[in-house]
């Protein structure tokens, strides 16, 4: 192969060798804070994890090929057309000009994955720790000549494992309130009534109005009469 030949070939993209070592730092940490977290751990031990997941994922997202929201590489970032026909694209903008019959539209087939995945419940610490080894495998299993796919879909599995964390750090809804979720619980409300907030509310519905007590209008030069509560301390 001739050094012109050789000077065509695949060349790493700049700063990958970096930032795929801080990645893999970052990646360290948070599985030395996952392993210190338990069954039932209260929620704010997850705000520390859900912030070093989110940190490794914009890593793994510089790594990979920029996301396109709308699908289209010319307005990646556009406004979503929320009537696009089927086959077309997202891309508001593009289909408007496809609507007035324009030529000069890049074709649907052509567009990029729509956003970052999201997992559907339930969230526990176990579907957390699955989600966290799945990553370390790929994070550690890919190099800098990696293809783009295989960092697309890292940034895919550290964006699963962030919302996972992220869920598990909401207040967890034990009064069983969806307006209070984590609301304090009232010892004596019935079961299923056990929000602090909500009981407050109930008992304050609850009484009755009392009509305000309206002093009769004095005249001018004429002395309101005040009956006393006390008798007024007698003198020496």
């Amino acid at each position: 192969m001739s050094s012109q030949d050789h000077s065509r070939g695949y060349s790493v993209p700049a700063g990958r060798p970096y930032q795929l070592s801080e990645l893999r730092g970052k990646l360290g940490s948070v599985g030395d804070q996952i392993r210190e977290l338990y069954d039932g751990a209260y929620p704010m031990e997850y705000d520390a994890v859900a912030d070093a997941l989110y940190s490794a994922f914009q890593s793994a997202a510089g790594l990979a090929p920029v996301k396109s929201y709308t699908g289209c590489e010319i307005h990646p970032n556009g406004a979503l057309d929320p009537e696009a026909p089927e086959g077309w694209g997202r891309c508001l903008l593009c289909n408007d000009r496809r609507r007035r019959g324009e030529r000069s539209v890049p074709a649907a087939g052509s567009q990029r994955r729509l956003g970052y995945p999201v997992p559907d419940p339930p969230y526990t610490l176990e579907v957390l720790k699955r989600h966290v080894q799945h990553v370390n495998d790929r994070a550690f299993g890919v190099g800098i000549s990696s293809p783009a796919e295989e960092f697309v879909e890292l940034a895919d599995s550290l964006h699963r494992a962030f919302i996972v964390a992220r869920e598990l750090s909401r207040p967890r809804n034990a009064s069983g309130c969806a307006e209070h979720p984590g609301a304090p619980i009232d010892p004596d409300a019935p079961p299923g009534e056990g929000c602090m907030f909500c009981a407050g509310r109930r008992r304050r519905e609850q009484r009755s109005p009392q009509t305000p007590e309206m002093l009769p209008r004095i005249r001018r030069g004429e002395r309101r009469n005040l009956h006393r509560r006390f008798d007024r301390p007698g003198g020496p």
